[in-house]
């Protein structure tokens, strides 16, 4: 059976310095042991209410966009250059076409997610039935009528294109406005034109040229390009239809139903760039020389000339008046409410976000003012 000291014994052993001292060590070791522990354990709770309070970290959602090697473009590759798309949480990548209806078709057969691809061809393909939805703007303005010097002047006046051969792209909007001036001013272009549509506006220019067509319809940088090649610029696009939209950005219903989140963040990327063409000129040209492979003094010239505008608004009035216009002069037949494919709200809820994250941001301030006269 075990034995245990008389208290007597216990009080002399304890006494002693030596153990003392082990004593003292051991307990100063416990205290500091426990002490740690509970600091320890103060900030693993910390630490898991920060992790719980910073917001999840998730892989960018990829969006396929098209474009046109033109100026009218720029918003996308300012934003893609500098990294507003990524900044944005977007893995977003460009493809080229040749022609609106090119790009459409591919988002349309879904291969593209979104791109911006005129005002004509996307009415066009929503009269026959293809659900596309503006989500934002792109370009204003900026289609040539260009033709030969010693024919340029008969081009001036819509009444000059009346017995004459005269070269398009089929579903531009340059096509489109130009048509609508000519009805404007009384001209059946159905029987009193010739109208040749070709693939591209380097294939119009081309067949003025050669003597092929008369003149024809193209847009910047093309008729930049003209110019360059011999030909003159005889009137612009906003002759026939002041202030018209041109490119907008369109995705198809079930795709901007899926992804909507995504497209709010790709309108934000869009007017951060718009701010920044606005303010960087000389920059936002190198940026554009990467995409439309031009010498760059034309670039600079079609870019900012003031006959071609990149405003990333919806402008849902002026698109709604373009729409009329196509069916007043018979270029497309429709009884739809184009209202329905044109979701100006996404825009605004990506320009209210910057607003509140820079709220000095003078931009930002007048988009807010431009939305509500283009689009309440």
């Amino acid at each position: 059976m075990k034995q245990f000291m008389h208290r007597s014994q216990w009080i002399q052993w304890m006494q002693k310095p030596a153990l003392r001292k082990v004593i003292a060590g051991a307990m100063i070791l416990a205290v500091t042991a426990l002490a740690t522990a509970g600091c320890g354990a103060q900030g693993q709770k910390k630490t898991a209410a920060k992790d719980a309070a910073a917001p999840a970290t998730s892989a960018k959602i990829k969006l396929n966009v098209g474009y046109l090697p033109t100026p009218g473009d720029v918003l996308f590759f300012v934003a893609k250059d500098k990294g507003f798309f990524d900044q944005e949480g977007l893995d977003v990548e460009m493809f080229q076409f040749t022609n609106s209806g090119e790009g459409l078709n591919a988002i349309k057969s879904g291969k593209l997610d979104t791109g911006a691809f005129g005002t004509a061809a996307p009415q066009t393909f929503i009269a026959k039935g293809t659900p596309f939805v503006v989500i934002a703007g792109m370009q204003s303005e900026g289609h040539g009528i260009v033709a030969k010097p010693e024919n340029v002047d008969r081009f001036r006046t819509p009444q000059g294109f009346v017995g004459q051969r005269i070269a398009t792209v089929r579903m531009s909007t340059g096509d489109a406005v130009w048509r609508y001036g000519l009805s404007q001013a009384g001209i059946d272009w159905k029987s009193q034109v010739t109208i040749m549509e070709l693939d591209s506006p380097a294939a119009v220019i081309e067949a003025i040229k050669k003597g092929a067509a008369d003149a024809g319809n193209v847009w910047a940088p093309f008729s930049e390009m003209a110019e360059q090649q011999g030909l003159k610029v005889a009137d612009w696009s906003s002759s026939y239809m002041p202030g018209h939209v041109c490119c907008r950005v369109v995705a198809m219903d079930e795709t901007l139903k899926a992804k909507r989140d995504a497209f709010v963040r790709f309108d934000k990327a869009l007017i951060r760039a718009y701010d920044f063409y606005t303010r960087n000129q000389d920059e936002t040209v190198n940026i554009l020389a990467n995409y439309v492979k031009i010498d760059k003094e034309l670039l600079e010239k079609s870019t900012y000339s003031g006959h071609i505008h990149s405003i990333p608004d919806p402008d849902k009035k002026r698109f709604t008046a373009f729409w009329e216009a196509m069916k007043q002069d018979g270029y497309i037949q429709s009884d739809l409410d184009i209202s329905r494919f044109i979701e100006p709200a996404i825009y605004k809820e990506a320009l209210e976000q910057l607003r509140a994250a820079e709220p000095g941001n003078a931009t930002y301030s007048r988009l807010e003012a431009e939305y509500k006269v283009n689009n309440l």
